[in-house]
């Protein structure tokens, strides 16, 4: 078996031991010339031989006609921002143009090559390459070989997890080497590498023997490595001839990866002084790059008489790029070298560095080369920092940040970079590092608004965490300090302490929404016209601390001027959310729908995608609402694909309440249950109780009103979130039936506050709906009436439809069946329609009774398709291209393409055309 990291020329060798593993290299190989796509993460221990594997799957691929890109990472590039991923995709540039224009700007932003407006969404750029590899893919199978992954740095990680759990049918394969299992690649299919079998490991052995040993010595030898490749080429040479000949290795007290480095190390210091120097300028130069290695071994006197030594020892070879012998070598020389010959290398890498071309490799190597605190080095590293940012590299510009700090001589200017390095690590989803750095400005010299940053970077960590209540806590904190400094940030900051007051409700009572409410009412107006904002947090602290009918008049000028604004992109990504609360609040349906779509548009435009799922998910519950639940489901199906593939802890609230409307039971209390969970364990009370309102409609449907009480009196006890208004008419309806005539009437009386300060038709005909329940008679007649008239109205069909039910049983329980039958018959055709099972099962029971039978609508062809194959096939109806559905959903258009070949096949039909005629008769 060859050593591992040796070039394999000509045809594919044949690696010792490893045929189960060069099968199952050469099955992946077999599949993804068949059309398909696969992901494999190839992992062992030092010197477990994965280079050599991966080696030998790149030869297979190359004489198999595929084109094949390889890479791999380095540690020393670890801090800088897709560095390893740059080497991958720079020879596929060519294909750059031919992927989407977002696609295209975030990955040539992400690379350097253009400065965008804003830092591009780290999904963003998966996708990017995603669509980037399945369009060099297109003429002839792609194979990407990434060894090392341990070392990627961050940013890259990220970006080729993403594309790995993305890649179905594009004749792409990605295969990683690396020494363990990463949280990024954690999903992935696995191939483990461990020692060779005793026979392969004598084979091997054998081949780099000088004479034979006794079988003994060989025995132990083997037993002593584990049968590791590396270590079997590599321990003859580092053991003495005393240690070959007896075989006195004591087991355990050496630990394998030490012994082999420490024959790296005693290599490298064999070597003549010039040469063990060039050595170490090429363990610290990442970049493989001849020139800037001679360059810089020039400045420190080396010329080329000292490379062929250094070749002779099998450390390194040169040819059009620098490669180690292996990896232990590099680590193995550059931790052996002192401190002062570290910065002296680095010390001439930077001056060899073009500073042009380079600024953040220069930078990095300059600080690596500082003696101690340089105010022109941290500023140089901010500055880098700054670039790693624009490039969405936000773990790179944090760990430059850090050490920007680490350099900084004056201890104000530390303590403020020490806060942006904490920002930036929680920005990178690293929340560990952020504390020590807050700890440590918090130290330092700080004034009144470098207090109120370490405040707000606190409050952050803690919604981080899911610690609502300490979240809140530090926002009203931040939020009273900088009322005498700058009132109008201070009342913006008010507005994230409210919502995530809302947003943590009972499972987070330190988190006071009364309190924090309060706090905002008394912090001072600045000066000038009110913004929508400003109105926005009136509006929303007066709910709360004086009710209705004080808060509807701000809402309703705050709801206005954020319909009439003309906003840019990142504004409506800021205020969406809040403005949806403020819709919902006062029963505004039209603009709740209005700002969710904004806010959709907006994240789309900017390419925030991490928020995409939020807003997917309030569009949804906008159109559950309105009782169209296959476009909801669709923005669900979209949301979570989004969730899936960035691996987000969001939690989404329209799952549960289009399941709760659907009425299929099982799934429903499964979905609701899940729901309930994932709010509890992330401390969001308001996902818990959305959840609960969903069960309320479920059993209500179902006609389980003892059971549709209990979450009914959960989901409104305390009810303190901002939606918690929307559902009282299900503690009507559930305590009404149930015989608990005063629970309902109190429930009534709360609900009434809310409906009658909006007034809408919506508002007022839920309203009028569950006063008729209360009521008897004439009076109930009426108001039935009125409830229909003003729900039929409004978009909101599935209130309507409710109203035509309960109207329908009132009048069949008042004998009147023909005038019941014929409400009976409106609310099931509207139940059956929309798909609400459980209440057109209702209505149909009811109407049975009154002598006639409904119909439900038979399930058709589309019932076949998987919740992908459906989504993508809506999608497709409704004319997106396998483009835009495959920008949506984060796949590629050959991902799409073989879905709707599959939805074709299924249906059996032969145009996009025909997609919509099937779903527009087919039941949902």
């Amino acid at each position: 078996m060859p050593g591992p990291g040796a070039p394999a020329h000509g045809p594919a060798l044949k690696l010792i031991g490893r045929d189960g593993e060069c099968a199952r290299l050469d099955q992946l190989l077999a599949e993804v010339q068949g059309g398909h796509s696969r992901a494999l993460l190839v992992h062992g221990e030092a010197g477990a031989g994965k280079t050599a594997l991966l080696e030998y799957l790149a030869r297979r691929a190359t004489d198999a006609g595929c084109r094949v890109l390889t890479v791999a990472a380095i540690q020393s590039e670890m801090e800088l921002a897709f560095a390893t991923l740059h080497q991958l995709c720079w020879p596929l540039r060519d294909h750059l143009t031919s992927i989407p224009v977002p696609q295209q700007d975030a990955l040539s932003t992400a690379f350097g090559l253009t400065g965008g407006a804003a830092a591009p969404d780290r999904f963003l750029v998966g996708l990017a390459v995603l669509s980037l590899l399945a369009d060099a893919a297109t003429d002839r199978p792609l194979v990407c070989v990434v060894d090392d992954e341990q070392w990627l740095d961050r940013a890259s990680a990220r970006a080729l997890a993403f594309v790995a759990h993305r890649l179905v049918a594009e004749s792409v394969g990605l295969v990683f080497g690396g020494r363990e299992v990463s949280a990024e690649l954690e999903a992935l299919p696995e191939m483990a590498v461990g020692g060779l079998a005793p026979e392969d490991a004598r084979a091997l052995l054998a081949t780099v023997l000088e004479a034979p040993l006794a079988a003994a010595v060989v025995d132990q030898i083997i037993a002593e490595t584990g049968g590791n490749p590396l270590a079997l080429l590599e321990l003859p040479k580092v053991l003495t001839p005393g240690e070959l000949a007896t075989g006195f290795l004591v087991p355990g007290a050496r630990l394998l990866c030490a012994r082999v480095e420490e024959g790296f190390r005693r290599r490298a210091d064999d070597l003549p002084r010039d040469a063990r120097r060039l050595v170490l300028v090429a363990a610290a130069e990442p970049l493989g790059d001849p020139a800037l290695l001679w360059r810089a071994a020039a400045r420190l006197g080396i010329s080329a008489p000292a490379a062929p030594p250094v070749e002779e020892a099998g450390l390194i070879v040169f040819g059009d790029r620098i490669s180690f012998r292996h990896p232990l070598v590099r680590s193995a020389v550059y931790q052996s070298a002192s401190a002062q010959e570290r910065r002296e290398v680095h010390a001439a890498l930077t001056e060899a560095t073009d500073a042009g071309v380079d600024p953040d490799r220069r930078a990095w190597h300059r600080a690596l080369a500082a003696l101690g605190p340089d105010e022109e080095i941290a500023q140089d590293l901010e500055r880098s920092a700054v670039r790693a940012q624009a490039r969405g590299g936000l773990a790179a510009a944090a760990a430059l940040l850090e050490r920007s700090a680490s350099l900084t001589v004056d201890p104000e200017r530390r303590a403020l970079r020490s806060i942006a390095a904490a920002g930036a690590h929680i920005d990178a989803g690293a929340l560990g590092p952020s504390a020590a750095l807050v700890a440590a400005a918090e130290a330092g010299p700080l004034d009144q608004l470098g207090r109120v940053t370490v405040e707000l970077v606190r409050a952050r960590s803690a919604m981080a965490w899911g610690e609502a209540g300490d979240a809140v806590r530090r926002y009203v904190h931040a939020a009273k300090r900088l009322e005498s400094i700058d009132a109008r940030r201070a009342r913006d900051i008010y507005l994230y302490a409210l919502a995530a007051a809302s947003s943590a409700n009972s499972q987070a009572p330190e988190a006071s929404l009364d309190e924090t409410a309060r706090a905002a009412r008394a912090a001072p107006s600045p000066p000038g016209s009110p913004r929508p904002h400003d109105l926005l947090l009136d509006g929303l602290a007066l709910v709360t601390t004086d009710g209705w009918a004080s808060a509807a008049p701000a809402l309703r000028k705050a709801i206005a001027a954020l319909a009439d604004a003309e906003l840019r992109a990142d504004e409506g990504i800021f205020w969406f959310g809040i403005s949806t609360a403020a819709a919902t609040l006062l029963w505004d349906w039209e603009n709740y729908q209005l700002f969710a779509t904004r806010g959709i548009q907006a994240t789309r435009e900017l390419g925030v995608i991490r928020l995409l799922p939020r807003a997917l998910d309030t569009l949804a519950s906008s159109n559950v609402l309105a009782g169209d639940f296959a476009a909801a489901a669709s923005l669900i199906g979209e949301a979570e694909a989004i969730v899936e593939a960035t691996r987000s802890t969001v939690s989404m609230y329209s799952p549960a309440s289009l399941a709760g409307w659907r009425g299929h039971r099982a799934g429903a209390e499964a979905i609701i249950g899940a729901t309930m969970e994932h709010g509890r364990a992330r401390g969001q009370g308001s996902a818990v109780k959305v959840a609960q309102a969903a069960g309320a409609t479920l059993y209500n449907g179902l006609a389980r009103y003892d059971e549709a009480l209990a979450f009914a009196r959960q989901a409104n006890d305390p009810p303190a979130y901002w939606s918690s208004h929307l559902n009282l008419h299900e503690l009507v309806e559930a305590a009404a039936r149930s015989g608990e005539a005063h629970m309902a009437a109190e429930a009534l009386e709360r609900l009434s506050e809310s409906t009658q300060a909006s007034g809408t038709d919506w508002a007022l005909g839920v309203e009028t709906r569950s006063r008729a329940l209360l009521s008897t008679g004439d009076a109930a007649e009426a108001l039935y009436h009125e409830a229909i008239e003003r729900l039929d109205r409004s978009p909101l069909r599935p209130e309507a439809a409710r109203a035509h039910l309960l109207y329908g049983e009132w009048l069949r329980r008042e004998k009147r069946r023909v005038e019941g039958r014929e409400q009976l018959r409106t609310a099931h055709g509207l139940f059956d329609t929309m798909g609400a099972r459980a209440f057109a099962d209702r209505a149909r029971i009811e109407l049975s009774a009154t002598g006639e039978r409904a119909r439900s609508r038979r399930l058709g062809p589309t019932a076949d398709l998987t919740p992908q194959e459906r989504q993508i096939a809506h999608m497709a109806a409704s004319g997106a291209t396998n483009q835009e559905i495959a920008s949506q959903l984060f796949l590629s258009a050959n991902t799409i393409d073989y879905h709707l070949r599959k939805v074709f096949q299924k249906l059996q039909i032969t145009r996009r055309g025909q997609l919509h005629e099937a779903f527009a008769t087919a039941p949902p």
